[in-house]
């Protein structure tokens, strides 16, 4: 159906959130105008590359353990509409916060053959909710 074809492309080309999948060893084989804005990355530049080039060092050996379990299991808990809030990295070497939920991709065996991740910037946010805590406790009225 053609609706479906022009509605496939919207999402994918969202400038407001990034779109990037990858194949089972983690190399990047899309890489919307979204993940261009947030990570300074284009698509030229980031598509073949490995995640690390937005996962913080610091982060990779435990990013990779997940990656791995889900390659294998096929599941994860952020697939099912829970969010995970982590550090990442810009081209420019900014730390930033994201927000993202996965979609693990399985072929016709029903075997995971890579994942989809859809991502935001929330840097702004996290930093004002980490300085509202930070005056909270200063005051004494922190939970």
């Amino acid at each position: 159906m053609v609706f479906d074809k022009i509605l496939t492309q919207a999402i994918l080309g969202t400038a407001s959130e990034a779109i990037i999948a990858t194949d089972q060893d983690g190399a990047i084989h899309f890489w919307n105008q979204g993940a261009e804005r947030i990570f300074g990355y284009a698509s030229s530049e980031a598509v073949g590359e490995s995640l690390d080039i937005i996962i913080p060092p610091d982060l990779r050996q435990r990013h990779w353990a997940g990656y791995r379990r889900v390659m294998q299991t096929g599941e994860s808990h952020y697939g099912r509409g829970d969010l995970l809030l982590v550090p990442a990295i810009r081209k420019d070497g900014a730390r930033i916060s994201i927000e993202f939920s996965i979609v693990p991709l399985k072929n016709h065996d029903g075997r995971v053959d890579g994942m989809a991740a859809i991502m935001r910037d929330v840097t702004k946010r996290y930093d004002e909710m980490r300085t509202l805590k930070a005056q909270l406790a200063r005051t004494g009225l922190a939970p």
